[in-house]
């Protein structure tokens, strides 16, 4: 079993910067692939960054080179840089954890979740 926490979240104005924590307790960290989602109302959940156990990231399209996804493994940690914000970033943010060390690219590829922490970009 794996227990995620969220923080970091909060109210932005765009082209700010928030970074977005993870901690996590529970399974070894270190053998797990994470992920970041993020779910904006009336829209599906859907990927925002993922890391493997060897720190291969991926990101989805909307964010490349405006965020970035790490993670500490000693701290249990994962983390994620968000740069130039924007409204449309505006969403509930999750992290999540798979039982496998590879990058997972849908909601149902992970097996934990946190509870989620709200990012809000005014315009």
């Amino acid at each position: 079993q794996v227990q995620l926490v969220e923080s970091g979240g909060g109210l932005v104005q765009a082209g700010g910067s928030l970074r977005l924590s993870c901690a996590a307790s529970g399974r070894t960290f270190s053998s797990t692939g994470l992920g970041w989602f993020r779910q904006a109302p009336g829209k599906e959940r859907s990927l925002v960054a993922a890391i493997s156990r060897s720190g291969n990231t991926v990101y989805a399209d909307s964010v490349k080179g405006r965020f970035t996804i790490s993670r500490d493994n000693a701290k249990s940690t994962l983390y994620l840089q968000m740069n130039s914000l924007k409204p449309d970033d505006t969403a509930v943010y999750y992290c999540a954890a798979r039982r496998f060390s590879g990058s997972g690219y849908l909601p149902n590829d992970y097996d934990y979740w946190g509870q989620g922490t709200q990012v809000t970009v005014s315009s």
